[in-house]
């Protein structure tokens, strides 16, 4: 709660995790993370993030939980799918109206080395059954994928 409006470039490379939730950031651009390639959990959160970009999620190759819910985004950040190790993505409570077969998983068998427990979509204004089975064909459990109720 700093009211932060971007990612800090000055702090440790060493982090294993790094909570920025509830500033106002509203984008996450390339070099933003660069320098955190070991994290394991980054907090997002209640910020006005509205859009990610293209490649910068992989250049942490080691992130296991990330969240991005409550913000402003309107699809699935590019890159999920080539995190090897990502566990747990919270998105739920942001703008996302539709969600691509491999927006999750990797195309490739045997590209992810861990699959997920937890992906959170609810409060998005996406027509669930629209969504292709196979989106989530790298989740453990049916249950560890929550959709829900979206009021405008």
């Amino acid at each position: 709660e700093a009211k932060l409006t971007g990612v800090p470039k000055d702090l440790p490379d060493t982090l294993h995790e790094l909570h920025l939730d509830n500033n106002l950031i509203q984008a996450i651009e390339q070099e933003d993370l660069r320098r955190y390639g070991k994290l394991y959990r980054l907090g997002l959160g209640n910020n006005k993030i509205r859009m990610i970009e293209n490649g910068s999620l992989p250049v942490m190759s080691s992130l296991r939980e990330l969240h991005l819910d409550n913000n402003k985004l309107s699809k699935v950040p590019p890159g999920l799918s080539d995190l090897k190790f990502l566990q747990v993505i919270y998105l739920h409570s942001n703008n996302i109206t539709q969600i691509g077969v491999n927006d999750f998983c990797p195309t490739g068998f045997g590209v992810k080395r861990a699959y997920y427990h937890g992906i959170s979509l609810f409060n998005n204004p996406v027509a669930y059954w629209e969504v292709q089975p196979a989106t989530f064909r790298c989740v453990t459990d049916r249950l560890a994928i929550q959709f829900g109720n979206y009021k405008k």
